[in-house]
């Protein structure tokens, strides 16, 4: 994998993508990284996007666009000494512009709502699109998530299926570098979905069974790659993965999530919990896809 591959957030001055941005220079420097500063303008016909109906200009770069760009540069290079900060003006829609960026990124960071980087969009779908079809981990930032969570510790779903195993290889990943415990977390059915009295004896230690061995696994393959890592392993009952894990993020400073795998979805580019956990955890959300071959 190249070593200069950056860490890529949009924006475009607004205090949400000032806070993706900080997020993203902090990732930056944790990973060596260079940060890409990217603001994006539309093509004319926006890619479907409206435009202004007064401005019927054609979108170009702006010297406006410029200036903020190497004004928040320069103001996160000051505050996080160290940090390589890039800058660029990109033309395209919001969401097909950072995928695009993606392919050539380590991490893309963008915000739960309002993606930094191009105004006047909400992030429900834009986001909802980076985070599904990115080519490399897409970070998660609620515009609200200052101050950056530095103590708590990495949390990550465990399943058993590949995409779960592919994000807790993430998440302890991320557990190191912050210097941070890694909490593996198996939701399984809460008490009150049986309804046969007879069952639930035997359905609890048929889910007690399950849970200790997918996290004993998933704990296993950890301390083989991190063995100063503290793991700990956290069998928790909801009403569903995405619930079990929402209040389990409560204490965490990251959690990290497959892109599919849960609940048998195989068919969709990002699950119904991980959607649910972007749209609704406690802490920023690490969506766990892998990089491209290079």
């Amino acid at each position: 994998m190249p070593m200069n591959r950056p860490v890529v957030v949009g924006v475009d001055g607004s205090p949400s993508s000032l806070v993706a941005a900080e997020h993203a220079a902090r990732a930056a420097l944790l990973r060596s990284r260079p940060l890409l500063l990217v603001h994006g303008y539309l093509h004319p016909l926006g890619y479907g996007v409206p435009i202004n109906p007064y401005d019927i200009g054609v979108p170009v770069p702006s010297e406006e666009a410029q200036r903020m760009l190497e004004r928040t540069a320069a103001d996160l290079a000051e505050r996080w000494p160290g940090l390589v900060v890039e800058v660029r003006q990109v033309a395209g829609g919001p969401g097909i512009t950072m995928v695009e960026e993606s392919r050539r990124a380590e991490l893309v960071v963008v915000g739960s709502r309002g993606l930094g980087g191009f105004a006047g969009l909400l992030l429900g779908s834009v986001g909802a699109q980076v985070a599904a079809h990115a080519h490399c981990p897409v970070l998660v930032v609620r515009p609200d998530a200052q101050p950056i969570p530095m103590g708590g510790p990495v949390l990550v779903g465990v399943d058993g299926s590949e995409s779960s195993r592919l994000a807790v290889g993430y998440g302890a990943d991320e557990a190191a570098l912050r210097d941070v415990p890694l909490v593996l977390v198996h939701v399984g059915p809460s008490e009150g979905d049986r309804a046969v009295p007879e069952e639930v004896e035997e359905s609890q230690a048929a889910y007690q069974a399950e849970a200790v061995r997918l996290l004993a696994d998933a704990s296993a393959a950890v301390r083989a790659a991190h063995p100063g890592l503290v793991v700990r392993e956290h069998p928790v009952r909801a009403a569903g993965a995405a619930q079990g894990l929402i209040e389990a993020s409560g204490t965490a400073s990251l959690l990290v999530v497959g892109t599919r795998g849960w609940a048998g979805f195989t068919g969709l580019l990002l699950g119904s919990v991980s959607q649910a956990a972007i749209g609704h955890a406690h802490c920023p959300v690490l969506v766990a896809h892998p990089h491209p071959v290079s």
